[in-house]
């Protein structure tokens, strides 16, 4: 499955780089302005990958369908592009990972469901995604994952068939537009799984402890 691959793409978020604590912190800061107690990182980190959704929740216990939650999530999104690459960084392993490829002449590229209000800046103040072939937002399409299209509009940026992309992310729907998009896929288990996740489920090609095993992976290709 891992033959002849002529591109790596990789989600943002859990995948690439550590984004709870500045996530948590946008949240929290709701909280302590609310004069709320403060709460861990550790509250927040299992839901880090869903968002103002996943933050909002933990933080005051809303979902979407609450009438105050648009206009908590606007303050959210303030307060987190406020501070997004303060305590923000990528995992142990991916300056590595990202150099390898870079030295096999391997075209990498990132797929987030983030939107391109927060991609762009952060990709862009961290030299790591200078090489990126491509970035693409949840919002660069018409649809975001699990759809396949922002997969394919990656393929596109980089100028490879689908079928000799890898996708490499840290949740189920990422898996889901892998096998959409025709894409190998490998689930990436260091990320933010959340406590009920069975990874067995996703049905991925593969999974990966840290990042640095996706070269294992592609040496024994």
């Amino acid at each position: 499955m891992f033959q002849h691959l002529q591109a790596v793409l990789f989600d943002l978020d859990g995948t690439l780089i550590d984004s709870a604590p500045d996530l948590g912190a946008a949240a929290d800061k709701m909280r302590t302005d609310r004069g709320q107690p403060s709460l861990p990182l550790s509250h927040y980190r299992p839901m880090a990958g869903a968002g103002a959704r996943g933050m909002l929740g933990l933080a005051f216990g809303i979902t979407p369908e609450h009438p105050d939650y648009n206009a908590l999530r606007e303050e959210f999104f303030i307060n987190y592009e406020r501070g997004m690459t303060v305590n923000t960084y990528a995992f142990d392993g991916v300056a590595e990972l990202i150099a390898e490829l870079q030295a096999r002449q391997l075209p990498w590229g990132v797929v987030t469901n983030k939107s391109a209000r927060f991609t762009e800046p952060l990709t862009r103040a961290m030299p790591l995604f200078a090489g990126a072939a491509a970035v693409v937002s949840g919002d660069t399409t018409p649809h975001a994952k699990p759809h396949p299209e922002p997969l394919f509009e990656a393929a596109r940026r980089i100028g490879v068939a689908p079928e000799r992309c890898l996708y490499v992310g840290d949740d189920e729907r990422d898996i889901v537009a892998g096998h959409a998009a025709g894409m190998a896929t490998v689930a990436a288990t260091y990320g933010y799984l959340g406590e009920k996740a069975d990874i067995s489920l996703w049905k991925a090609h593969a999974a990966i402890n840290s990042p640095l095993e996706l070269l294992k992976l592609l040496n024994s290709a």
